[in-house]
């Protein structure tokens, strides 16, 4: 299938990227902002405790966080208390978690919100407006098959098409394909799941 047309009266979406701490996945994630805004969207950073303060062999935590800001010309979110007035401002018309790792799948699922990124998550689904997951998780077939399952079934939840990314070596991880965040918004925003979920990984 192709989906390219938001045809909701041609404005300008503004869209949430939440970043948790897959740093592997870091790199694409760049990748995927640039393409965001070909399609018109607004995009408002928001980081994880980890992301915004973890360097690792994947770089340094805080030229990671300036490039993003640099590329969507936003400031980001990097705290709870700022996280918070995306419920009552409601000015997000979706938020994407990208990557989004199994920790944040886990507590997503039985409803914590002890970060600045479950905070945003919790605080948008109040408008009832989509909430994405992009996973990236070593544990997607074993601990997290059961949350995934569950926010699954959840209202104003939608899910990134996923698949294994090595299933030779490492049998219980899935890895989003980034490529079709913009379509699974777009998908997401007229209430409707892309297609195939699962994939091969791509």
């Amino acid at each position: 299938m192709e989906y390219h047309q938001l045809d909701i009266d041609d404005k300008v979406i503004t869209v949430g990227l939440a970043i948790t701490g897959s740093f592997c996945t870091f790199e694409k994630i760049l990748k995927v902002i640039e393409r965001l805004k070909e399609y018109n969207m607004k995009v408002i950073p928001i980081f994880s405790d980890h992301a915004q303060s973890m360097d690792t062999r994947f770089g340094k935590a805080s030229d990671f966080c300036q490039k993003v800001e640099e590329l969507t010309e936003a400031k980001g979110i990097y705290t709870i208390p700022e996280a918070e007035p995306i419920g009552p401002k409601s000015f997000l018309d979706a938020l994407v978690i990208a990557p989004c790792t199994g920790n944040t799948l886990a507590k997503l699922a039985t409803g914590i919100t002890d970060t600045t990124v479950l905070m945003a998550a919790k605080a948008h689904l109040r408008n009832e407006k989509p909430l994405i997951l992009s996973i990236s998780t070593n544990d997607a077939l074993s601990m997290n098959f059961k949350n995934i399952g569950l926010l699954m079934n959840m209202k104003h939840i939608f899910f990134v098409p996923f698949g294994q990314d090595n299933y030779e070596k490492k049998h219980n991880s899935m890895i989003a394909c980034v490529d079709v965040i913009p379509d699974t918004i777009i998908e997401a925003m007229h209430g409707r799941q892309i297609q195939p979920v699962i994939r091969n990984y791509c």
